[in-house]
């Protein structure tokens, strides 16, 4: 298949994804209806501005007010409801700033008031306040190692609730007897809604992952002095707390498989729950995509593979280059399919932002190989040294789109010819 018109067709079917779970005004008809008392809305995580602008609309009759945190540039007016970008994925000063008003948000509040919480992925690092005994500063160098670990996002978050004043229902039970309602859009493998920004509205009722053996796992043990067991110690008997997930990875997912059959291809959606690391994944989606072209497995081509998930990316030693999980699984998948041709991939991150970059995520063209080898550019150096950001600059396959107001993570479309 021609290279621009497959770059073509990966970007439309991955742009009609991402619009699909973009926050719109349909997402509130499933709201209880106005309180007698206050109506206060708090929220974190990338989708968490717009989903409040939204509000201001559809209840502009109702009289609320409010606060939620959003990452640095993803920050709109949300009319009544205050807006404070924040650090991300590292906590920042605003992070802190942002937890300790919506705490002063939802204090003395009766069971006439309600409160509407707009949680997204994300919200972890927005809404951020350190249990005491423990400096934002020490919270930085935790996240910044659990980053470059290899940790899943659960068990980052596990750890991140240890260490939190906020999450693990701690806000929730702060806005008791309030009737508390989360609009979620969830970015976590399984749409666990406990675990949706560490969930700081909803009280986890799982026996919790012990942060101090996550440490351990991941050869961080030196950061648990400073990570208590993170323990229930509190009754959830006054807290009144209704959820619904307004979107999620399985929506993207779905829409991208009808988009991919407008294009000719049949579509296998495989998972959104994917979590391990992207050079494994590469490995994976690899072998799949050679049996569906050798033996028709799991069908024959033309197919569109379709997963989501969150992968990771594993970073020993102190030297490494920019990119984010999404750009290394395409440059991973690159390096599986040597001599595989007619095939072509986009990895994007739905928010639009991969890692730290400017860049959604990167393609991989049926003449990828080829272009790599005449500009010179060693695929394995890459690589090694996790730079797989500047790979992609350089071939000019990277995917921008700006930040997208929403997170659902990961979403990979693979098309088999």
């Amino acid at each position: 298949m021609n290279a621009d018109v497959q770059k073509a067709t990966l970007t439309a079917i991955a742009q009609v994804a991402i619009d699909s779970v973009v926050p719109s005004a349909d997402w509130f008809a499933c709201l209880p209806a106005p309180p007698k008392g206050r109506c206060v809305v708090i929220g974190a995580g990338k989708a968490s501005a717009l989903m409040a602008a939204e509000l201001n609309c559809y209840w502009e009759g109702v009289p609320l007010s409010g606060i939620v945190a959003t990452r640095y540039g993803h920050g709109v007016c949300a009319g009544r409801v205050a807006v404070i970008e924040a650090g991300h994925p590292v906590p920042d000063e605003n992070s802190e700033r942002a937890a300790r008003a919506m705490l002063d948000a939802v204090v003395n509040l009766s069971k006439d008031d309600l409160v509407i919480s707009l949680i997204s992925g994300g919200g972890s690092a927005c809404c951020a306040l350190p249990v005491e005994g423990i400096h934002l500063s020490q919270k930085q160098k935790i996240t910044q190692s659990l980053l470059r670990s290899g940790a899943s996002i659960s068990e980052m978050n596990a750890v991140r609730k240890a260490l939190s004043q906020v999450k693990g229902g701690q806000l929730a039970k702060a806005a008791a007897p309030a009737r508390v309602f989360n609009l979620i859009v969830s970015d976590i493998p399984g749409d666990v809604p406990e675990d949706v920004a560490s969930g700081p509205t909803i009280p986890d009722t799982r026996r919790p992952l012990c942060a101090q053996k996550i440490l351990e796992k991941y050869g961080l043990s030196e950061w648990k002095q400073y990570v208590p067991l993170y323990q229930h110690k509190e009754s959830n008997d006054d807290v009144s707390v209704e959820y619904k997930i307004v979107a999620s990875a399985r929506q993207a997912l779905q829409r991208a498989a009808r988009e991919a059959q407008k294009h000719g291809y049949k579509p296998v959606v495989l998972s959104d729950q994917f979590e391990c690391d992207s050079q494994v994944l590469a490995s994976i989606m690899a072998a799949i995509v050679k049996s569906a072209k050798t033996a028709g497995f799991p069908d024959k081509p033309p197919l569109a593979i379709i997963s989501g998930g969150e992968t990771s990316v594993t970073i020993s030693g102190k030297s490494y280059g920019r990119g984010g999980r999404n750009t290394e699984f395409v440059l991973a998948l690159m390096k599986e399919l040597k001599n595989c041709y007619g095939v072509g991939a986009i990895a994007v991150d739905s928010d639009g932002i991969d890692g730290t970059e400017d860049a959604a995520g990167a393609f991989l063209l049926s003449d990828s190989q080829f272009r790599a080898m005449e500009n010179n550019l060693d695929l394995e150096e890459y690589l090694t040294k996790h730079d797989s950001y500047s790979f992609f600059k350089e071939m000019g396959d990277l995917f921008i789109t700006g930040p997208t107001l929403t997170n659902v993570n990961d979403i990979r479309i693979i098309l088999v010819n």
